[in-house]
């Protein structure tokens, strides 16, 4: 049986084209992902490459409105009602697609998923979770930008979901988790930190290594970090641009060298661009929804978003959903 995955054509930087090709190039490629994809008809037709032989799984939901990234995320889905955005997450909920994937405006996906489709058995609030690379391998951290206004219980949902995550879909053993705060004892930080050290610490099947400083994010101490959405974001934020600020400093240095140091290093620096392009890894889940959303990065190319529908394809495979109800409701 197909895994029918719909995308936001209209959401993100290079949409439609970078968007509609990236997902065409995901459906070529798996013969099981039957594609939908939703904005303005004429627009995306036009981007569609030749399907040759492949129409009959692809499918062009018109959406006669697109969400701005600039737009206010309640007062955007209030106003347009046929947004790609809401057409996305209501075909989710009618249960039409089974994956739903958008570059375009975070906090109104979020929240459109998350009123349309509803969250799990067990879960308050959907958490953002990002996989972000470093010399020692990738670590997950939950959450990025879904929830600033997080409470404790809530961090402790996403310590258990993004542990899932983490053991599933990166092949992580007991993950380690760890809470992000401003000193490793714990009594340090605020009072949500306070309270959610607690309720980790509380629970055996939770591999919790206590308080994370920043400096250590990148050092191997965690597979996990939690935190709020407030702090996430601004931490993932500040991971990318001093990882693109690095990266031209150290093109600069070697052009200047001359010819002979740049030809030496150029392999390498391409190597290092590979392994910490976001585009890798495609996009991030929106946790705790019942149903599959892949959240993208507002800059999504081509590569990026044939990986994120290739990534919605084995979130949903995996059954990674029916593993966080059972987790936290063994009985049933």
């Amino acid at each position: 049986m197909p895994c029918r995955i719909a995308v936001d054509a209209m959401g993100g930087d290079h949409a439609p084209r970078a968007i509609v090709r990236g997902a065409a190039q995901a459906v070529s490629e798996e013969a099981d992902i039957e594609l939908f994809l939703v904005g303005d008809e004429d627009r995306v037709r036009a981007e569609l490459p030749s399907l040759n032989g492949l129409a009959d799984r692809v499918h062009v939901v018109h959406a006669s409105e697109a969400i701005d990234m600039d737009e206010h995320p309640v007062e955007a889905l209030r106003r347009k009602k046929n947004s790609s955005l809401v057409r996305l997450a209501r075909l989710a909920a009618e249960g039409t697609v089974d994956a739903v994937v958008s570059a375009g405006n975070t906090g109104a996906f979020a929240a459109a998923c998350q009123l349309k489709m509803r969250v799990l058995p067990g879960i308050s609030r959907p958490g953002i979770a990002v996989t972000i690379p470093t010399f020692f391998g990738p670590f997950v951290l939950c959450d990025a930008g879904a929830n600033i206004h997080a409470k404790p219980h809530h961090l402790y949902e996403y310590a258990v979901m993004a542990s899932l995550y983490s053991e599933r879909l990166l092949g992580v053993d007991a993950p380690r988790v760890a809470l992000l705060s401003i000193g490793e004892e714990s009594l340090k930080g605020t009072e949500l930190v306070r309270q959610a050290h607690g309720l980790l610490k509380a629970d055996d099947s939770i591999e919790f290594v206590g308080n994370l400083e920043g400096r250590d994010l990148f050092n191997n101490v965690c597979d996990v970090a939690v935190c709020d959405g407030f702090v996430g974001n601004i931490v993932l934020k500040l991971a990318e641009g001093l990882a693109e600020g690095l990266f031209r400093m150290m093109s600069s240095e070697i052009k200047e060298s001359g010819p002979s140091a740049a030809e030496r290093f150029e392999d390498v620096l391409k190597g290092l661009r590979e392994r910490h392009d976001y585009s890798a890894y495609g996009g991030a889940p929106l946790l705790g929804v019942d149903g599959t959303c892949i959240i993208c990065h507002g800059r999504s190319n081509e590569r990026a978003i044939r990986n994120a529908v290739l990534t919605a394809k084995r979130f949903r495979q995996l059954g990674f959903n029916e593993g966080i109800v059972s987790r936290l409701h063994p009985a049933r």
